[in-house]
């Protein structure tokens, strides 16, 4: 027998609320994970903490230009370019 809780909670119209709340704790922990492995700002070891301000400029500019951020500069700012341009461009 479910308690009370679990059966206001566990209702099939919560899912997507789940679902939601889910994918956005994933992108909070993959950015995370991203930041404490690969940025060069971000130094956990005790040895690499001792070596102060690091003027490491190319590291920097591989991290901040990585391939989504490339990918994304060549395409035009639209999420769905064929429908904006049958509403913006009527064929008379």
């Amino acid at each position: 027998m479910a308690s009370p809780t679990l059966k206001r909670w566990l209702r099939p119209e919560v899912y997507p609320l789940f679902a939601a709340v889910g994918v956005a704790v994933g992108i909070c922990g993959l950015q995370l994970v991203r930041n404490i492995c690969i940025n060069p700002e971000v130094r956990v070891s005790k040895e690499t903490r001792a070596q102060g301000v690091l003027e490491n400029f190319a590291e920097g500019e591989k991290y901040a230009e990585h391939g989504l951020r490339k990918f994304v500069r060549k395409r035009a700012p639209e999420i769905m370019p064929s429908i904006n341009s049958f509403f913006t461009n009527p064929k008379s």
